[in-house]
């Protein structure tokens, strides 16, 4: 049971452990926390794709499909042992699984049946999609199988869990049979045989601001009210900053305040990603929602807090 790692110490500790690391897109903000918790964690689950093609795969796991949106995993696992990473936060991958199962990955005892799904996954794991077809004649290679085992080695050591904590998707949820092709013994076998082994110590992880987005929707529909300027919410002004560097708003105006000035500039940011107002002609509200401060927030290197 641990708090979710930020961003920074996932790549830090994935590339201690000699991981080559490819970052897909926004990853670091994507993820499912607006509809559901994510955290304390409890381990790493490990999954195959029933794909084939690292393109096609990544894209599928970063954007995943009807019905299923992505995230669909934190990583994902190509045959070349590339891990690229797709989602930071609560992703669809694990779905509903048996409560044994989670005490005993929490203890790291022995792994009991899974017969029960009335446990929601997607909140406690870390979940890695393998490339693999899973149809039990696709070769694993060698490299791949080495970075499964460096992944779960990488979260293990950073978090301080044994082995016991790596645990496959059949093992949770009943019905599954991903990773097909290898077994999970031989693979936590492994896992614990890296952890053995002394690796150098983490990068120091830079910090980055933290908006709250809750925070900044109740300022941005309070403060054009108001008669002063008092500063509601300081994530204010990380969001002002970034549009100034936009060129959407002047500098006199990065004050913390979101007034009037930073309410039409962030509804000159929403106008630019295509949104508008309700009716025809209306500009955009310039209240933030997840969906426009985000990419912002990609861009200005922040991160944001959904609730």
């Amino acid at each position: 049971m641990a708090t979710p790692l930020v961003a920074e110490r996932i790549l830090s500790a994935l590339r201690v452990e000699g991981l080559t690391v490819v970052e897909v897109g926004n990853w670091r903000s994507r993820s499912r926390n607006h509809v559901g918790p994510w955290g304390p964690v409890h381990g790493v689950m490990i999954h195959h794709t029933v794909t084939e093609g690292t393109a096609r795969t990544v894209q599928l796991c970063h954007n995943g499909y009807v019905g299923l949106p992505g995230p669909l995993c934190h990583g994902v696992i190509a045959k070349d042992g590339k891990v690229h990473m797709v989602g930071n936060g609560r992703a669809n991958h694990a779905g509903l699984g048996d409560p044994d199962v989670l005490r005993a990955v929490i203890g790291e005892t022995r792994l009991p049946r899974d017969d029960e799904a009335t446990v929601d996954g997607n909140r406690a794991f870390y979940g890695f999609e393998c490339e693999n077809l899973g149809d039990g004649e696709d070769p694993w290679p060698d490299v791949q199988l080495e970075a499964i085992e460096r992944v779960g080695a990488a979260l293990c050591r950073a978090h301080k869990w044994g082995a016991g904590s790596v645990l496959g998707h059949l093992e949770w949820q009943p019905g599954k049979v991903d990773p097909r092709g290898f077994t999970m013994g031989g693979m936590r076998a492994r896992v614990a045989d890296r952890l053995g082994v002394d690796v150098p110590p983490p990068l120091p992880v830079p910090k980055r601001p933290v908006v709250d987005l809750a925070l900044l929707r109740t300022a941005a529909l309070s403060d054009p009210k108001r008669k002063d300027s008092r500063v509601t919410y300081p994530g204010v002004r990380t969001v002002e900053v970034a549009l100034i560097n936009e060129g959407l708003l002047a500098k006199t105006f990065g004050d913390g305040h979101y007034g009037l000035a930073t309410l039409t500039g962030y509804s000159r940011w929403q106008e630019q990603l295509g949104f508008r107002g309700r009716r025809p002609g209306q500009p955009a509200d310039g209240v933030p929602g997840l969906r426009t401060l985000t990419p912002l927030a990609d861009r200005h290197k922040f991160d944001v807090v959904a609730g």
